[in-house]
């Protein structure tokens, strides 16, 4: 078996079990107890965060540290929609992607005036700023937060158990779909532009990509998205807090944890970042202090391995892309047949030279 055929081999092998994985996905409801769907729900959020912020960092070169506060907004735009506005709760979910959207606006034009390390410390302000407004906001319990109402939980379900398996399908339906929006972009003329700033920012300029709208897009594309997690992340936790809802740790750390382990521009790479932190979580979660201690240790050690995560070591190893985002150009048959004489005029041969 040749070079090739290997490659050929490893790519349909993981293809094929990534198909197994997603009809075991669909089934879980009726495989597993409410514990380790639980951890499936926790699993398929974490994977959306970090598609996002892949997004952002890996391809439009956007360094955010602020996200939790786009996931803040969903939560505290949800609870208000529901608890204040009595809006119906499933159809709060999109509503509060829009609001999200709304606010991502102005604050995409504070941060894009900076670049670098500047606009990462941008975004980490912006989403402080978020979070204190919350804390301030009337009707929503001040500092300490509230409880979401009891009928709004139940209209997801009558029983906790039901609400589980009701949170486990709407994750991993927003996993599914912010994977096969975001592999689309990527596959789209936008994609390729942001395909060209990944690989080379400066040549993909010369060569007429919009740097500015590719990153704007990038932005305004995961802000909803963000703010979709936030609303399903406060039907999981009923209530919400400025703590919790704008949690830096749970909704910007450990996504950008999951991106580098796994691997930086790519989408196979916040797959599999994410289930090696879901692994992590669960075998380290008990020791106390060595737990972060254990994922400082093994970012460091990947990136000085490897700066592109696993699967840049996996794509070294001559795996190639599972998930095909790049285009390969195909060479095309001419219209016309060319013959003699045909190739620089297209006169015939004995009208050459013709008096």
């Amino acid at each position: 078996m040749s070079g090739q055929d290997k490659a050929r081999f490893w790519v349909n092998g993981t293809r094929a079990a990534l198909g197994l994985l997603g009809l075991l996905a669909l089934a879980a409801p009726w495989l597993f107890d409410a514990g380790h769907l639980t951890v499936a729900t926790e699993f398929f959020t974490l994977l959306v965060l970090a598609l996002m912020w892949n997004l952002l960092a890996g391809y439009a070169d956007i360094i955010s540290v602020g996200q939790h506060g786009f996931v803040g907004v969903g939560a505290y735009a949800f609870f208000g929609l529901t608890a204040l506005a009595h809006v119906d709760p499933f159809l709060a979910i999109p509503l509060a992607a829009l609001v999200t959207a709304l606010i991502a606006v102005p604050a995409m034009a504070v941060v894009f005036r900076l670049r670098t390390a500047y606009l990462a410390v941008g975004t980490w302000v912006v989403a402080e700023v978020l979070s204190l407004v919350a804390g301030k906001l009337p009707g929503f319990g001040g500092g300490s937060g509230t409880s979401l109402p009891i009928p709004i939980a139940k209209a997801f379900g009558s029983s906790s158990i039901a609400r589980v398996d009701m949170f486990y399908a709407m994750s991993l339906a927003l996993a599914l779909a912010s994977f096969a929006a975001t592999w689309a972009l990527l596959r789209s003329r936008v994609g390729l532009g942001l395909t060209a700033m990944r690989d080379n920012e400066e040549a993909a300029g010369s060569a007429g990509v919009n740097l500015p709208l590719s990153r704007i897009v990038c932005f305004l594309w995961t802000a909803p998205v963000l703010g979709s997690v936030g609303a399903l992340v406060t039907l999981a936790k009923l209530r919400v807090a400025p703590s919790a809802s704008f949690n830096i740790a749970d909704w910007t750390i450990y996504p950008i944890f999951i991106v580098i382990i796994g691997g930086i521009g790519s989408l196979e790479g916040p797959m599999l970042g994410a289930l090696v932190y879901i692994v992590l979580r669960e075998y380290l979660a008990g020791y106390g202090a060595w737990y972060p201690i254990a994922l400082g240790v093994v970012s460091i050690s990947v990136m000085l391995k490897e700066p592109r995560g696993l699967w840049g070591v996996l794509r070294r190893a001559g795996l190639a892309e599972v998930i095909p985002v790049s285009h390969f150009p195909r060479a095309r048959a001419p219209k016309h047949p060319v013959v003699a004489g045909d190739a620089f005029s297209g006169a015939p041969d004995n009208k050459v030279g013709a008096s």
